[in-house]
């Protein structure tokens, strides 16, 4: 008898999950995956803690730097954007609105919210060492907004909730809520974009996005391997916590290797 209650309970919770959300479509890559959580929710959320990041740290105050770190990321948005609007993804461009900000802070470090809110520490400067190497870094966090890897953590975590609480017999309180409110519950629970883990398939799609990213934006996409061989020889004594939950260097450097030859077909030097 547990059995088949467990079985039922089961059922009803691919019933829920599957009759909320939507399926969306990666860009550059194609997969699909299916999402809970409808893009104003990510957004709104979003915008509050990429303020609050703001209000508790503090702007670097060196203009040459800063001035890059803005020009750089809007080169990129600008390629971004481009490409949406040749590929029939115009709807996509209304959950974009580009601020880029350096922030003091000694860490190797980088991220991007949903919506293209982007902060880059100080301490990645010295690695990253050129503007193009500093596109390929940030390519790889916008292509984590522009995949909604975000909203696919969040609908994971949901699922996660809602899964626990089918098979804890309150299959009738679930069935009344929707998305909305589920996600509301995640939020609260403390969904934090600038501390968010994401798998290595998703920093791996962020990596080949982002990589073709640069290209289109003008950067050469093959610094990405020298800037990668740099992070592996200083991450023994300075471990990053940029791109966690990510593959090792070395498989790294091989997957960018053997998708360079796609990226180089995007790729036109900036005019001066």
């Amino acid at each position: 008898m547990k059995s088949i209650i467990r079985k039922i309970a089961v059922g009803a919770a691919v019933v829920l999950l599957t009759a909320c959300g939507t399926t969306s479509t990666v860009p550059i890559t194609g997969r699909k995956h299916h999402l809970l959580v409808d893009d104003q929710q990510v957004l709104s959320l979003s915008k509050q803690q990429y303020s609050d990041v703001l209000k508790q740290s503090k702007l670097s105050s060196n203009a040459a730097n800063t001035a890059m770190v803005k020009r750089v990321g809007q080169r990129l948005a600008t390629a971004v954007e481009t490409y949406l609007k040749q590929n029939g993804m115009e709807g996509e461009l209304k959950n974009f609105e580009w601020e880029f900000n350096l922030i003091v802070n000694n860490q190797v470090n980088a991220f991007c919210m949903p919506g293209g809110k982007i902060v880059v520490y100080e301490g990645i400067l010295p690695v990253t060492q050129d503007e193009a190497s500093l596109a390929i870094v940030l390519g790889h966090e916008i292509a984590h907004a522009v995949a909604k890897h975000s909203a696919e953590q969040m609908s994971k975590q949901m699922r996660q909730q809602m899964g626990t609480s089918v098979l804890s017999g309150v299959v009738g309180q679930l069935a009344g809520q929707n998305a909305g409110s589920i996600a509301s519950q995640v939020a609260s629970s403390g969904f934090n974009f600038a501390n968010l883990k994401y798998s290595r398939d998703n920093e791996s799609e962020a990596d080949h996005m982002g990589l073709i990213f640069a290209a289109m934006a003008g950067y050469d996409p093959q610094k990405a391997v020298a800037f990668w061989q740099r992070m592996a020889a200083q991450s023994s004594s300075n471990k990053s916590d940029l791109f966690s939950d990510h593959p090792s260097d070395a498989k790294r450097i091989a997957a960018l290797e053997k998708e360079m030859p796609e990226a180089m077909k995007y790729y036109k030097p900036a005019k001066k």
